[in-house]
């Protein structure tokens, strides 16, 4: 049976990591980073710190719009992405279908189901790294495809590659 938490964790983590890889080697080629980029990317890792608050009902560290340069970056992947995804590899079906309640930056109180959530980060993830991939493309540099399917078509290829008998 398909994860599909464990799935797309691994993927906003993928995702992330393929990402900040990319600017790493655009800034060492020379390239300033947009601006707009990096607080799309900011706001990418923020929210992923966030919703880990709400789900282990502790304060998040971050604001919801907090700019982080290069090195701010790294630090929020690292403290975020595998912690989330491991969160959802972790819950069992009573937390799954936990129902969350928490507000929002603006006040707004909402309660969702932990699954949704789940579901929720990496796609919000997604839809943030493609506005970044276009802030780059409109700066003239090279964006990178962090695309679900590329992910997949990577797993796939790393598997075929493990089933190859060593000469």
């Amino acid at each position: 049976m398909i994860n599909t938490n464990e799935k797309l964790g691994a993927y906003g983590v993928w995702a992330n990591e393929t990402l900040l890889t990319h600017l790493d080697g655009l800034v060492a080629q020379g390239a300033t980073l947009p601006a707009g980029a990096l607080r799309l990317f900011s706001h990418v890792l923020n929210a992923q710190a966030i919703w880990l608050g709400r789900l282990t009902n502790t304060p998040s560290p971050v604001k919801v719009w907090q700019e982080h340069d290069l090195a701010g970056l790294h630090h929020w992947h690292e403290q975020t992405s595998e912690r989330f995804h491991q969160y959802g590899v972790e819950a069992n079906e009573e937390e799954q279908h936990r129902l969350l309640t928490y507000t929002n930056s603006v006040g707004d109180a909402y309660t969702s189901q932990v699954s949704d959530v789940f579901t929720h980060v990496p796609i919000h993830g997604n839809y943030h790294r493609a506005q970044v991939a276009k802030e780059l493309r409109a700066a003239g540099l090279e964006p990178i495809n962090t695309d679900f399917i590329t992910y997949c078509r990577e797993l796939s290829a790393k598997a075929e590659m493990a089933d190859v008998p060593s000469l």
